[in-house]
């Protein structure tokens, strides 16, 4: 926490709660703290740059989560002001409009808003104004586990261990009060953002499968909690199997916090029978981790070596547009692609099968896989994506790295033996054909795009070449 005292004077001044992907009461640090100074609390959503680079699936689902949100605010007697632009130009104004004297707001973790939001901080830091930033969107601060040496984690398992023995800070309970100002501010409204633009006809297909807002975040917990998490060990790898929580799409919203998911599994199970679900659910901060400390890794290969493979780099080639439309001919990897682009999610064993076959099997780069994802995924984490595409297509933090190639049928013959996942997601009754764009093709090759043992063997004859020209050891 930082900032200034705030002036004798101005201790009616609002406070200004600047929101990103923090959308709930419960555990929100920025908005307890600010309706705990007893002064009025205005919330704003900026649309700055770095907010209109969202892909289609992430920004329009962003638009859906935040008119809830706004619902939510209102039976406090409260709102949420939207305004776009430069987000010190807006947030100056804004402050000017309301005789606002602090801005609060949960910190962010990606390179690009860490020098936004420092930029900001120092600007209003140096005008006087009482600006604070707050922990709220992990686990643990990615400063806060170090290695022995003092360095940041780069594998896994030693993160997990240090993780594991800190005390977790509990949530915060949402505020029963939010001060309103006499005077609201000027908002633009939601629907002149048009965030669902880019989504065209599945945006009414995709809708189908959402699930929004903080009520609706605390129901699925405790949903997964009482009937799935039972089995979630033994069966969380198959995917026609319901046990996977599907956290992941509010958590990416803020619609429920890491330290919320945590605490409660703690308390159902307080004997260590979650152990697994929780591993899972610090991987998504063990991304953040590597990209608080390693940020390339958002935009070029974690092992930078590997920047110099030679993967196909078309965003343009049949393999790559095969593989965005479900049309491989390898009825795994096409279950998978269907699956993401009719509900916005897919299965996260299938999520590794269908990257293995794009960077190993079509050697295609894993950045085009990690921009489709980025532009498809409702429950899309810049942190997990990265991390997640690198992990599999060798170049990450991993021990097993570029030779480990899946095979998809033999992935299918293992989890899903019986066809239902993949029955349902090829058959005509999914909603993949209402989603799709009119201008892609329906229907599947006959036999795969690229043979599976033909595919495995020309990955590894590319690893050999690779290897071959590198003075390092890759």
């Amino acid at each position: 926490m930082s900032g200034s005292a705030i002036p004798a004077a101005s201790c009616a001044a609002p406070v200004i709660v600047w929101l990103r992907r923090d959308l709930r009461l419960g555990d929100n640090p920025a908005v307890v703290a600010a309706a705990e100074t007893g002064r009025p609390v205005i919330a704003v959503i900026v649309r700055d740059p770095l907010f209109d680079a969202l892909g289609a699936a992430p920004k329009w689902r962003f638009g859906l989560g935040l008119k809830k949100f706004q619902k939510q605010l209102q039976s406090l007697g409260s709102r949420v002001i939207l305004r776009s632009g430069p987000v010190f130009d807006v947030l100056r104004a804004l402050m000017t409009e309301t005789g606002a004297t602090s801005l609060y707001w949960n910190r962010a973790y990606d390179p690009e808003s860490i020098e936004r939001d420092s930029e900001v901080k120092a600007q209003f830091a140096a005008a006087g104004i009482d600006v604070r930033s707050f922990s709220g969107n992990l686990l643990l601060e990615p400063w806060k586990t170090s290695t022995k040496t003092g360095g940041h984690f780069k594998v896994y398992s030693p993160f997990w261990r240090a993780l594991s023995v800190h005390d977790i800070p509990a949530p915060i309970a949402a505020p029963q009060v939010l001060r309103a100002p006499d005077e609201w501010p000027a908002s633009e409204t939601l629907a002149s953002w048009g965030f669902g633009h880019d989504m065209g006809r599945g945006a009414d297909v995709v809708a189908l499968h959402l699930s929004l807002g903080e009520e609706a975040a605390q129901a699925r917990l405790d949903r997964f909690l009482e009937t799935a998490l039972p089995d979630y060990a033994k069966d969380r790898d198959f995917p026609a199997r319901a046990v996977t929580s599907n956290l992941s799409e509010p958590l990416a919203y803020g619609e429920i916090s890491a330290r919320q998911i945590w605490h409660q599994t703690w308390l159902r199970y307080p004997n260590g029978e979650a152990e697994k679900f929780l591993k899972e659910l610090a991987w998504r901060d063990f991304a953040w981790h590597l990209t608080y400390h390693d940020p390339h890794i958002q935009t070029g290969c974690w092992r930078q070596e590997w920047d110099r493979f030679n993967w196909d780099t078309a965003a343009d080639h049949p393999h790559l547009i095969a593989w965005q439309q479900g049309r491989t001919g390898v009825d795994l990897v096409d279950a998978g692609m269907r699956e993401l682009y009719t509900t916005g999610r897919m299965h996260n064993r299938v999520r590794m099968i269908v990257a293995s076959y794009l960077t190993k099997h079509l050697r295609m780069h894993w950045r085009l896989g990690q921009q489709w994802f980025a532009d498809t995924l409702v429950d899309w984490d810049a942190a997990s994506n990265a991390m997640g595409w690198q992990w599999v297509a060798g170049c990450g933090p991993d021990a097993a790295p570029y030779f480990r190639i899946f095979n998809p049928d033999t992935q299918q013959q293992k989890f899903d033996a019986q066809n239902a996942y993949c029955r349902h997601w090829l058959g005509t009754g999914s909603g993949f054909e209402e989603a799709m764009p009119l201008s892609w093709k329906a229907s599947r090759p006959l036999n795969p795009i690229v043979p599976l043992a033909q595919g495995r063997t020309a990955a590894l004859a590319a690893l050999e070449a690779f290897k071959a020209t590198q003075p390092e050891k890759v």
